[in-house]
């Protein structure tokens, strides 16, 4: 008992219930569990998945039968409209004849009943989930609940079964609630996404760009050298796709252009240790002072005296509203 006991109490680090859940799981029947009996008994914890089925039972088979007069509701429960009029052997008769209707089912179409729940549910690796749960600062991207409230899954923002792909910039970190209410068959939103992602204009300058000024890139953004810098080191975060604020782009083409002002960040710094801050912002519309009608993020490196008195950062950009402290 003392290895056991020790573990638990002093060395167990916990990022959920798992641990504790599966040695108990062990421990009541008798030190040996199948592993559906474990993943049962962590099943019986995760309240996501009980919310999941609560949303069925009222929007789905309850109303169906309310509808037919099976059954009626008053708030939270539901009760059988003739069960008073049955005896004990009828009701071990209609159990039966239940338990039938589900075998009959489950025979006729196998484990295709389940897809809904089994598509793209393939593991994102634990290294991956890692990055997308700590860009997200452990809370849901959608909401904002905290993975200590609820747990979080990796989502794919446009969905496998439309074109989405396995890669940091389509993952966004969504509590089950969530997610489950976002789905995958939304038309208005992501049916033929990847046409709308190569979307361009001919008169644009950053659709037509020369690819001789891109410095680096990923799967929907780019980066290349402000044309006009403001300080040494200045660049522009543009999405691919064509569109003109920051209001149109998607948290896809947010996330990648994030990536690439992370890593160019770094390289700045790297390369240049006098680089002591950042400006980090975008011009949406002619009165505030965007000339290129192509959404982009500047990524303005600052060192310490460029300007005499740096208080308010972007509050200059209307003289004399800068510094508030005097």
């Amino acid at each position: 008992m003392g290895t056991l006991k020790d573990y638990i109490e002093n060395k167990m680090s916990m990022s959920h219930v798992y641990q504790p859940v599966m040695i108990k799981t062990l421990l009541v029947n008798g030190g040996v569990a199948h592993k559906k009996a474990i993943a049962k008994d962590i099943l019986s914890y995760d309240i996501s998945q009980v919310e999941y089925y609560i949303r069925i039972t009222n929007n789905m088979v309850g109303r169906v039968l309310r509808k037919n007069g099976i059954a009626k509701k008053e708030k939270d429960n539901y009760s059988l409209i003739s069960f008073k009029d049955l005896s004990a052997e009828e009701v071990e008769a209609l159990i039966g004849l239940c338990e039938s209707k589900i075998a009959e089912y489950i025979d006729k179409r196998g484990d295709k009943i389940w897809e809904h729940r089994r598509r793209n549910r393939k593991a994102v690796p634990g290294s991956i989930r890692y990055q997308v749960l700590k860009r997200a600062k452990g809370r849901c991207e959608l909401c904002g609940i905290s993975m200590e409230e609820k747990a979080l899954e990796v989502d794919h923002i446009v969905p496998k079964n439309h074109g989405g792909e396995d890669s940091l910039d389509n993952y966004q970190a969504l509590c089950f609630t969530c997610n489950a209410n976002k789905r995958d068959t939304d038309d208005t939103d992501f049916r033929k996404m990847n046409a709308v992602y190569s979307h361009r204009e001919q008169n644009c300058i950053f659709c037509t760009i020369n690819k001789g000024r891109i410095i680096d890139s990923n799967e929907l953004a780019f980066v290349i050298r402000d044309k006009y810098p403001v300080t040494e080191g200045h660049l522009l975060m543009i999405p691919k796709r064509h569109c003109k604020t920051y209001f149109e782009i998607s948290q896809a083409e947010l996330n990648s252009m994030h990536r690439l002002a992370h890593k160019h960040r770094e390289i700045l710094i790297t390369e240049d240790p006098g680089i002591s801050g950042f400006n980090i912002g975008f011009n949406i519309g002619k009165d505030a002072g965007q000339t290129v009608n192509h959404c982009h993020m500047h990524l303005i490196p600052r060192r310490k005296g460029d300007v005499n008195n740096p208080v308010g950062g972007v509050r200059n950009i209307i003289p004399g509203k800068g510094d508030y402290t005097t």
